[in-house]
């Protein structure tokens, strides 16, 4: 890409991204950084990149600005930004930040606000993305390009879907690994080592994943092919049904998503 690039925050998310970007042919030389942490400007020096303990006058060349910081710092580093990249494209990849409070702090309509998940960092993530009304075709297109080496992005017509986008994707990777520690602990209850059982469920969790990207059938019709009426797949699926596992399940995704809207109306 050859837009000038300002992260606002140098943590592990904007680290993905920036990697990305260098692998992609971006030149250190157009990014900066701006990070008060004496280690993020250690590391992320050592990529070429200008790092700056504070916003100030060099970011006004900024053509788009990333904003990773966490919520409860994000109108404070907003105001001390907002008066040299009022010009810029804002992404941000913050949780909670309603792109409302964004355009108040900011003096700026070009906004998209983004809910990416941890596996951007291995290039496998899902992200969610909002534009607000002024958000030209050719910025979503600079957004879809600066996202593509951390994953697949989809982007949702209301700012309030990306809550759902949080309940599923964005807090979704913590419900595979609780997924993936009961059966690791189920597999050393049976007699198998630890080591064994992780590499099983890891296993057949990216196994079970791929088939289901890759498969023309629905997951219903998957599940329905490994499961014989009174064999070993039924009898535990059968128990799960008993529990009400699947009903409780999507309880759970609900009240993460209730939960993201508070922070929505908490943070910004």
């Amino acid at each position: 890409m050859k837009l000038q690039i300002a992260f606002i925050g140098g943590g592990n998310m904007a680290s993905a991204i920036l990697g990305g970007l260098l692998r992609q042919g971006t030149r250190a030389e157009q990014v900066q950084v701006v990070d008060p942490s004496a280690e993020v400007a250690t590391r992320l020096q050592g990529l070429g990149v200008t790092v700056l303990p504070q916003a100030g006058p060099e970011l006004a060349r900024a053509e788009l600005v990333i904003w990773a910081v966490k919520p409860q710092v994000f109108a404070q580093a907003a105001h001390a930004a907002a008066p040299h990249v009022g010009q810029a494209l804002h992404l941000s990849v913050a949780a909670g930040i309603t792109s409302d409070s964004m355009a108040a702090w900011l003096g700026s309509q070009r906004i998209v606000r983004a809910m990416p998940n941890t596996p951007a960092l291995v290039g496998l993530g899902q992200t969610g993305l909002f534009a607000r009304a002024s958000v030209a075709p050719a910025d979503r297109t600079s957004v879809e390009q600066v996202l593509a080496s951390t994953g697949e992005c989809t982007w949702v017509q209301a700012e309030p879907l990306l809550d759902a986008v949080t309940a599923l994707s964005g807090s979704g990777p913590a419900y595979f690994f609780y997924f993936i520690e009961s059966m690791v602990r189920a597999g050393v209850a049976m007699g198998l080592t630890e080591a064994q059982a992780k590499q099983l469920a890891v296993g057949t969790m990216a196994g079970a994943a791929e088939l289901a990207r890759t498969s023309h059938d629905s997951p219903a019709v998957l599940r329905e092919k490994v499961t014989s009426k009174g064999g070993t797949t039924y009898a535990a699926l059968t128990h799960m049904a008993h529990l009400n596992v699947g009903a409780h399940f999507e309880e759970a995704l609900e009240k993460a998503r209730i939960r993201a809207a508070e922070l929505g109306r908490e943070f910004g």
